[in-house]
């Protein structure tokens, strides 16, 4: 069945008007818009073109009550706020587009506001926690662990998103291995830094890489699959999920997480959001400034501990103690 929906989800999409090719085409070769992205442009604007034809509308000449319907067919059938909000998005920049070039003179989704989404933290990890899972492959033995640690140390030290960890390249890497060059989003270049641990593990997985590397088609990609291929951003997920099974963390790590937990850590360090944001390769500052939240236990361990009227058990427990001077001074 699944392979069927599949199917049908491939003619659809082989079956888009004109415009909307035309329109993708230009996302793809003069915004250079990622391809995940535009997979995502391709798939909501193949629902809308689904909608119009039960409705006997013409995409490009849709009206705003048509557009609207779709929004409200869309929330019927169950799909989620962000899902709504990024179908409404692709049909705001195809209309944008038409008006652009002239198809015609207005925008039919203008008048429609995004849906209210839930502020949710995004999915870390706390400094004691990603020292757990970095060191699992060492302990863990299982794939391939060298490969595994500089992986995972990458995306993190780095705050690499997995589609940059996946491109990255020997080429791109500097002679000391402390930082590299990556293109991310928008084919936007910035430079970023590798911890001290992290080029101790990328100096002990390079020569097994030299040596899985195939003779008659090497690859400069810096991270490889067993084959000696690059490796795939499917391979990088199911690599990150094996270690998390077995982390005992309950969390849900995934390779995001890991860039998650990088800029948390630089945020609730006192590190200026917007080198967080330089460094994470952000566009806009508010992006970046969803990192700065505080784990409240944390803050209220060390209350108990620093107030003189405020320790208790569960504060010493977890070894927050007042500096000697301090304890003098009481």
């Amino acid at each position: 069945m699944q392979n069927r929906q599949q199917q049908s989800n491939r003619q659809r999409q082989s079956n888009m008007p004109s415009k909307i090719e035309e329109y993708l085409c230009y996302l793809g070769s003069v915004r250079r818009v990622a391809e995940r992205t535009l997979g995502a442009y391709r798939t909501d604007l193949a629902h809308f073109v689904s909608y119009c034809e039960n409705h006997d509308t013409e995409v490009a000449g849709a009206s705003s009550h048509a557009v609207q319907g779709f929004i409200g067919d869309l929330g019927a059938k169950g799909f989620s706020a962000v899902s709504v909000n990024r179908a409404l998005s692709s049909m705001r920049g195809f209309y944008r587009w038409l008006m652009r070039m002239g198809y015609r003179c207005d925008d039919p989704s203008g008048i429609l506001r995004n849906l209210k989404v839930p502020q949710t933290l995004p999915a870390f990890l706390w400094e004691g926690e990603m020292a757990r899972l970095v060191a699992l492959p060492d302990t863990a033995q299982m794939l391939w662990p060298r490969r595994d640690k500089a992986l995972i140390l990458t995306i993190y030290s780095g705050g690499l998103r997995i589609s940059e960890v996946v491109a990255l390249t020997q080429g791109d890497m500097d002679s000391d291995l402390s930082g590299a060059r990556v293109i991310g989003k928008g084919d936007k270049e910035r430079y970023v830094f590798f911890s001290d641990e992290a080029v101790q593990a990328l100096e002990e997985y390079l020569p097994e890489r030299t040596h899985r590397l195939p003779a008659e088609h090497p690859t400069d990609r810096l991270f490889i699959n067993r084959k000696g291929r690059g490796i795939s951003v499917p391979g990088v997920r199911w690599i990150i999920a094996q270690y998390a099974a077995c982390s005992g963390i309950d969390k849900n790590i995934h390779p995001q997480a890991l860039r998650h937990s990088f800029a948390t850590h630089l945020v609730n360090a006192g590190c200026d959001v917007r080198v967080v944001q330089e460094l994470l390769g952000h566009a806009s500052i508010s992006t970046t400034q969803r990192y700065a939240h505080v784990d409240m236990e944390r803050l209220k361990q060390v209350y108990a501990a620093a107030h003189p009227h405020g320790g208790t058990a569960s504060a010493r427990a977890e070894g927050w103690q007042r500096p000697q001077e301090q304890r003098n001074r009481i």
